[in-house]
């Protein structure tokens, strides 16, 4: 192997131990995935988390600071065409490779700088904050599956944008109770901690429901390669959201929601046999 396809290779190798470290659930919908995917994705998550721990857990730190070099090594990165930060590196490749637009690498920087200056949002900000935080995402990595495909990446857009957006306001939901104490943030315009109720709650998760709605009609059209692995993750998030919602808005704000490990085993299997069963 050249020196740099081996540097290159270590730097990705990196990304899958951040994916694999901080989060088994995605770590195992990206195993589902067509393995010339799995790199790819690994990149892009890695440059996501580390960019979302800036902001969420740096605490001790000077968090502007780092980001706004965090924000500079990226496009730096993605110009020279190499970092010595693996994280960057590996996402650059990605980034050079799939031709991901930089609008949505701003987008998502943008959002995270949103969290060092804002504790409550408005309904504008709320949406740029969900586009630039989980919907880019998304396109992101419908890059990586269209393989080029312009035209193929058009028509998945949407469905693209309203899972990441389906996936981040489940989280918002779930975290609640942390991002309000342990933050200081409400995500929800118009919702107040302290008086959130079952009402607040439903209106929400209506909402949550459209967005899963709309993504579905974009999974059952995705490449093959793609589609088992976002199936599952949709479903692994879809399981979450019912579980929350059989919840009184009190119970919800008193801990995380979280699905268990033996249900996600079973939602493994049951998308594996609905995959290969083409029942999707």
């Amino acid at each position: 192997m050249l020196s740099m396809d081996l540097y290159n290779q270590t730097t990705l190798q990196c990304s899958k131990l951040i994916t694999q470290n901080y989060s088994t659930s995605f770590t195992l919908g990206i195993k589902t995935l067509d393995k010339k995917f799995h790199f790819p994705i690994y990149a892009i998550y890695g440059f996501v988390r580390y960019a979302d721990e800036i902001v969420d857990t740096f605490h001790n730190h000077n968090k502007k600071e780092l980001l706004d070099c965090f924000k500079k090594d990226t496009y730096k990165a993605i110009t020279d065409k190499i970092s010595l930060n693996p994280v960057l590196n590996s996402f650059q490749l990605v980034v050079n490779e799939y031709d991901i637009s930089h609008e949505l690498i701003e987008a998502f920087l943008k959002s995270m700088e949103m969290d060092l200056y804002f504790s409550e949002y408005n309904s504008g900000g709320y949406e740029e904050y969900i586009y630039g935080s989980a919907e880019v995402v998304g396109l992101m990595c419908l890059c990586v599956f269209c393989e080029g495909n312009k035209e193929e990446y058009e028509k998945l857009k949407e469905p693209a944008r309203r899972l990441g957006a389906a996936f981040q306001k489940v989280n918002f939901l779930r975290d609640i109770k942390s991002d309000y104490y342990e933050r200081g943030r409400i995500y929800f315009p118009g919702v107040n901690f302290e008086a959130f109720n079952g009402d607040a709650k439903t209106a929400i998760e209506q909402d949550i429901q459209n967005d899963f709605d709309a993504a579905y009609e974009g999974i059952i059209r995705l490449p093959n390669g793609a589609k088992w692995g976002v199936y599952l993750a949709y479903m692994y998030y879809v399981s979450l959201f019912n579980k929350i919602k059989s919840l009184p808005a009190s119970k919800v704000l008193q801990e995380r929601i979280r699905v268990p490990d033996n249900q996600k085993l079973a939602i493994l299997i049951q998308t594996y046999f609905k995959h290969k069963l083409n029942f999707m």
